[in-house]
């Protein structure tokens, strides 16, 4: 073989090395570039997936609940940005009634299953009723306790001015258990609607005492006095929550019974007073 021959033979391998390195250049630019295009698809679908929350949360909640809530509310719309939360405190009988005949709200938080029952007899709720806390009965009375009352017998005194819910809402269904466990008959001087109002009654000193929660004596700090009494073991009342059928806006109500179920949501419960379920 001549020179000449050899040096063309060099040649064209040289052009078949470099033709075979282009196509494998080619073939991993195509491969990079498809799975870059997966991935940024891959984001796309995750993106679409989340959906920003937005609009009024409108919470029907026991009257025992507002500081709580109220704290809840506050986390919810600064988490989610265009929401806002708005609240209806009150007796969970007097709530009840208002859903079941057709108040706009997306939320129930009742202070006993007995109340819930009556939003879920009448198939108002979306979901089953979940107990998010429990609450126990405490004696409040006047700051330092100037009648000396020490226990639930204490409150059958004669001249002393008591204060029960009404035996229709939970706190007075509750006191009314209790005082049966007992065997003590007491004649008060009014029942309340909701336990905040029969707080109120002694923190005004229209009253000696009240049954009411234990939250709700801790929330009035020294403005009341609390008496623990080993009856109210006997009528601890759960909490149940629940979202409701005609909802305005399932999706956000949803988001805040979560935050209500959460370790953050419980530690603000728990830290107000009440009881884990």
């Amino acid at each position: 073989m001549t020179r000449s021959e050899r040096r063309t033979r060099r040649t064209r391998r040289t052009f078949q090395v470099a033709g075979a390195g282009a196509a494998a250049l080619l073939a991993l630019s195509a491969c990079s570039s498809s799975d870059s295009g997966s991935g940024s698809s891959g984001t796309s679908d995750s993106s679409a997936k989340s959906k920003k929350l937005s609009g009024t949360v409108t919470v029907f909640a026991a009257a025992s609940l507002k500081e709580s809530f109220n704290a809840l509310g506050k986390q919810f719309e600064k988490a989610h940005p265009g929401t806002k939360v708005v609240f209806s405190f009150g007796g969970s009988d007097t709530l009840a009634a208002s859903i079941t005949g057709g108040a706009p709200a997306d939320v129930f938080a009742a202070a006993s299953p007995k109340t819930m029952a009556i939003v879920t007899d009448k198939k108002d709720a979306a979901a089953t009723p979940v107990t998010f806390v429990r609450n126990q009965l405490e004696i409040a009375t006047l700051p330092g306790n100037p009648d000396k009352v020490a226990s639930l017998k204490d409150l059958t005194k004669s001249g002393l001015k008591v204060v029960l819910c009404d035996k229709t809402v939970p706190c007075g269904a509750a006191a009314q258990k209790a005082l049966d466990a007992s065997g003590l008959k007491l004649t008060p001087v009014s029942y309340e609607q909701d336990v905040k109002s029969a707080l109120t009654k002694v923190r005004l000193k229209e009253a000696d005492a009240a049954v009411v929660y234990k939250t709700d004596v801790k929330a009035a700090g020294d403005e009341v006095a609390g008496v623990e009494f080993p009856e109210s073991a006997k009528a601890i009342n759960d909490y149940p929550i629940a979202l409701l059928k005609d909802a305005p806006n399932a999706e956000a109500a949803k988001a805040f019974i979560e935050l209500v179920k959460s370790a953050g949501g419980q530690k603000v419960l728990t830290a107000a007073g009440f009881l884990k379920p």
